[in-house]
C-alpha cells in the first residue's frame, strides 16, 4: 500500500485509491456487466507519467492493466494498477505521405475527422468511440478492411514503454518480433504510448442504413448473400437481425462502399428489389461520418457478447438464423469479410479465411436475462458452421488467446512475452502469459 500511496509523487496526472471519491466510477470499464478490481487508477498526463509507472511498477512488483477508455475488459485485473491513456492525444495527420501519428487515448472518430478534409481515411471499425491504439493491438477489423486487411496492417511503428521503464520507438526493422506481437498480439508486451499508420485513399465513400420489419428478413438475407457472393474489395455490407426493447424485431443493412455512389447503387441493387424499407439513409458521405450507420452507444453500458468466425453461409446457416426469433438477443449481426483480410498478414492473426463473422448481443438486465442471452447465444454457435477461431478484439470475458491463435503462434508469442516482460508487469483484457 506504500508504494500506491507513493504514486502522487511521481504521477503528474491524476491518481485515485480505493475508498477515495470517485474511485469506483473510474475503475469501471466500458462495458458495466463487467466487474474490474484493481488497487488503484493512474491516469497518465503523457509518456513521461507513463515511464515512471512502469519504474515503480516494477520495483514494488505490482501489475499494469492499460486501458484509454475499457473497451475489451475481461475483468482479468485483481491486484493491479489500471492505468488510463486518454490524456495522451496526439494526433498529427501528414497528407503528403499518407501518414499519422496517433496517441494512445484518440479515439477513431478524431482520425477520421482528421483524414477526411485531405479525401484520405483511417481504418475505422462500427464505434467512433474506441481507441485506434487498443483495436490495432487487437488486430483491428474495420468498415475497410476488405480493401486494406486488419487496422493493425497499417501500423507502421509504435512507441512504446517497455517493462524496464524506458521508452522505445518499434519498427519492422529495429525489432522486429516486438513489432510482430504488437501487431494484433495484445497489450502484453509493452505499454504503446503512441503509433504511426498509413492512410488510405477515400476521395469518394457512399454509405447508410436500409431497415425493414422482420417478416422480410428471409428476402432480405437472400439478397444479402446474391451481393456478397461477388462484391468487390471497396464494397462492405453487414446484415443485422435485430430485436430492441418494447419495438417489433426489424432486419437491418448496413453499407459503406469506397466509390463512386453510381456504382454502389448498382452492386446493392438487389436491395432496391425488395419491399419498400422502414427507413433508407444510404447517401454520399464523408468518412468522418461513419458512426451513425450503426448507431452504436457511445456511452459505457451493460452487454454479453459472443462472436464467432462462419465457414459459409448456406441454406441450413440461414435456417438457423431465420427460423426462431433471436430473442432475447439485441442483435444479430453478419459482418461480410473476405477480400483483403483472406490475403497474407504478417500479424498473429494471419489472414482472416472465413467469409463472415457473426456477433452476437444481448443485455444482461437481471441473473435470469443475462442466463437467457447467453444460453441463447450457446445454442446458435453451436448450431452454425464455425471454424472455432475468433478476432481477439472480439472476445467477451470468458475467452481466452487459445480461442484466437494458432498453438505455434501463440508459443511465439509466449516466447516473445517472456523475453520481454519475464516479471508480468502489462497485464492485457486477454493476456499471453510467458
Amino acid at each position: 500500500m506504500n508504494a500506491l500511496h507513493g504514486l502522487r509523487s511521481t504521477i503528474r496526472g491524476q491518481v485515485w485509491l480505493p475508498g477515495e471519491p470517485d474511485f469506483d466510477t473510474v475503475r469501471r470499464p466500458w462495458n458495466l456487466a463487467v466487474e474490474q478490481p484493481v488497487d488503484a487508477v493512474v491516469e497518465a498526463a503523457d509518456a513521461a507519467d507513463v515511464v515512471a509507472l512502469v519504474r515503480q511498477a516494477r520495483a514494488a512488483g505490482l501489475s499494469i492493466a492499460t486501458q484509454p477508455s475499457g473497451h475489451g475488459a475481461s475483468g482479468r485485473t485483481g491486484g493491479s494498477i489500471l492505468l488510463r491513456t486518454r490524456r495522451l492525444d496526439t494526433l498529427q495527420v501528414d497528407a503528403a505521405n499518407r501518414r499519422a501519428r496517433v496517441g494512445a487515448g484518440v479515439r477513431s472518430g478524431l482520425v477520421q475527422a482528421a483524414a477526411a478534409p485531405h479525401g484520405l481515411t483511417g481504418l475505422p471499425g462500427s464505434s467512433p468511440v474506441v481507441s485506434v491504439a487498443g483495436v490495432a493491438l487487437g488486430g483491428g477489423l474495420s468498415w475497410f478492411g476488405r480493401a486494406h486487411g486488419w487496422v493493425a496492417d497499417s501500423v507502421s511503428a509504435f512507441d512504446i514503454v517497455d517493462a524496464e521503464g524506458r521508452e522505445r520507438h518499434v519498427t519492422a526493422d529495429t525489432e522486429p518480433e516486438l513489432f510482430w506481437a504488437l501487431r494484433g498480439g495484445g497489450g502484453s508486451f509493452a505499454i504503446v504510448t503512441a503509433l504511426e499508420l498509413t492512410l488510405h485513399p477515400a476521395p469518394r465513400l457512399y454509405g447508410g442504413r436500409m431497415l425493414w420489419p422482420a417478416r422480410h428478413a428471409p428476402a432480405v438475407l437472400d439478397a444479402y448473400r446474391t451481393i456478397t457472393a461477388t462484391a468487390p474489395d471497396e464494397l462492405t455490407v453487414w446484415l443485422d437481425l435485430l430485436h430492441f426493447p418494447g419495438a417489433e424485431p426489424m432486419v437491418a443493412v448496413d453499407t459503406t462502399y469506397l466509390g463512386e455512389p453510381g456504382d454502389a447503387r448498382t452492386l446493392l441493387a438487389p436491395l432496391d428489389r425488395l419491399p419498400a424499407p422502414l427507413s433508407d439513409t444510404r447517401q454520399p458521405m464523408s468518412v468522418a461520418e461513419l458512426g451513425p450507420i450503426t448507431a452504436e452507444p457511445t456511452d459505457p453500458s451493460a452487454g454479453l457478447s459472443h462472436t464467432e468466425l462462419l465457414t459459409a453461409l448456406d441454406d441450413e446457416a440461414v435456417r438457423t438464423l431465420l427460423d426462431d426469433p433471436i430473442e432475447p438477443l439485441l442483435s444479430a449481426q453478419l459482418r461480410h469479410l473476405g477480400g483483403a483480410l483472406a490475403r497474407p498478414s504478417d500479424s498473429p492473426h494471419g489472414p482472416l479465411t472465413e467469409p463472415y463473422a457473426l456477433y452476437l448481443f444481448g443485455l444482461p438486465t437481471d441473473p435470469a436475462r443475462a442466463e437467457a442471452v447467453s444460453a441463447k447465444q450457446r445454442t446458435l454457435a453451436d448450431a452454425l458452421p464455425t471454424s472455432g477461431r475468433k478476432p481477439l478484439s472480439f472476445l467477451n470475458p470468458s475467452e481466452s488467446v487459445a480461442d484466437v491463435f494458432t498453438p505455434d503462434v501463440l508459443d511465439r508469442l509466449r516466447d516473445i512475452k517472456r523475453r520481454h516482460d519475464p516479471h508480468d508487469i502489462f497485464r492485457a483484457n486477454h493476456p499471453v502469459e510467458g
